[in-house]
């Protein structure tokens, strides 16, 4: 090769290998977050993310980007936000119960990380505990758990009572059948009669309460589900009225 032919092959090198060197760098990182509500009822839960990301060196938009969707209490837009974010793709997906199990549903590679009030192996999650097995891993609160207790606690407040109200989300089924079936194991033992509503939507909470009125239901309650705490101004509300 001549000498100028190998001066002109390196100066194109040289020229060339910052896009190449720039093209091999990694990319920032995208965690995908997929709520079954709206933002506002995960502000604090967000807040407390993106400090949990912070003290592991990752500030969002700096070193890390976020996706986000929410399904706006509409469950059954859960699988097409999962599949969305699945192929955008995402490193992670962040979710709670129903949305995690969408989202299971939807790859069996990217990993899932779940907050939930559930038993994480009755809810169909994980396979065990200690062994949870396939891309899926997270903490459960076991809050639905303690749905039992306050049973108790409604039954000792007003003990007159022989009629309860369960007031649960059809569209969030796990959660609401675990909750029905613990809640009416519950009752026969205090000897009262349980009646289980279901509301998801706004104006299905307004004729749920209607309901307890005609009822004559002694008291109420209301499942430990996203979609009702989002509504908890209304929910207050009508217990009020």
């Amino acid at each position: 090769m001549k000498r100028r032919d190998f001066i002109k092959l390196l100066g194109g090198a040289a020229a060339v290998w910052p896009l190449a060197a720039r093209a091999q760098q990694p990319a920032m990182p995208v965690i995908g977050f997929l709520g079954s509500t709206s933002r506002d009822p995960y502000l604090h839960l967000l807040a407390a993310l993106r400090q949990g990301l912070k003290e592991s060196g990752y500030v969002e938009s700096r070193n890390v980007a976020i996706e986000y969707r929410w399904a706006e209490g509409k469950y059954d837009r859960l699988p097409a936000l999962a599949a969305e974010l699945v192929g955008y793709p995402v490193a992670a997906i962040i979710a709670n119960t129903p949305a995690a199990l969408a989202a299971k549903a939807a790859t069996t590679t990217t990993p899932i990380v779940f907050s939930s009030g559930l038993d994480p192996v009755k809810a169909g999650l994980v396979a065990s505990l200690n062994r949870p097995g396939g891309n899926v891993t997270g903490i459960s609160s076991m809050s639905g758990e303690l749905v039992a207790k306050q049973l108790e606690l409604l039954h000792e407040v007003v003990p007159s009572a022989t009629v309860i109200v369960l007031l649960v989300n059809p569209t969030n089924p796990a959660l609401a059948g675990s909750l029905s079936t613990t809640l009416q194991a519950a009752a026969r033992v205090l000897g009262l009669r349980l009646d289980v509503l279901h509301a998801s939507s706004e104006p299905e909470i307004d004729a749920a309460f209607e309901m307890v009125v005609r009822l004559r239901a002694g008291g109420l309650v209301i499942g430990a589900d996203g979609f009702f705490s989002a509504r908890s101004e209304q929910l207050a509300a009508l217990a009020l009225r």
